[in-house]
């Protein structure tokens, strides 16, 4: 029994940088940084425009459109003009699967 529903490949996930991915209707972001692979929701909480073009860093990623900035581990904003977190998502890998836990 799997913990999650496939939402890409390990090898298509850019090194400190995201994917966006539709899983059920959603738009997720995954997102490997620091040695480590998040699922966050892929529309900034403050303007709609998908967090995955943003810049990736430390467990963080970026809205490249007001640079807004978001942990990749809580949702939450570290960075003005958001205020809102955005959902996150629990990852499993396995093997090259990356497996997306949608209930947050």
């Amino acid at each position: 029994m799997t913990d999650g529903v496939r939402a890409c490949q390990l090898s298509d996930v850019p090194e400190e940088g995201a994917l966006r991915v539709v899983v059920d209707g959603r738009p997720i972001a995954v997102v490997r940084s620091a040695g480590e692979v998040f699922a966050i929701h892929d529309v900034c909480s403050h303007a709609d425009v998908p967090l995955s073009e943003g810049d990736v860093e430390d467990c963080t990623i970026e809205c490249w459109l007001h640079g807004s900035r978001f942990d990749l581990r809580t949702g939450k904003p570290l960075a003005l003009p958001a205020t809102r977190p955005v959902p996150v998502y629990a990852v499993t890998v396995e093997g090259d699967d990356v497996l997306v836990k949608l209930e947050s």
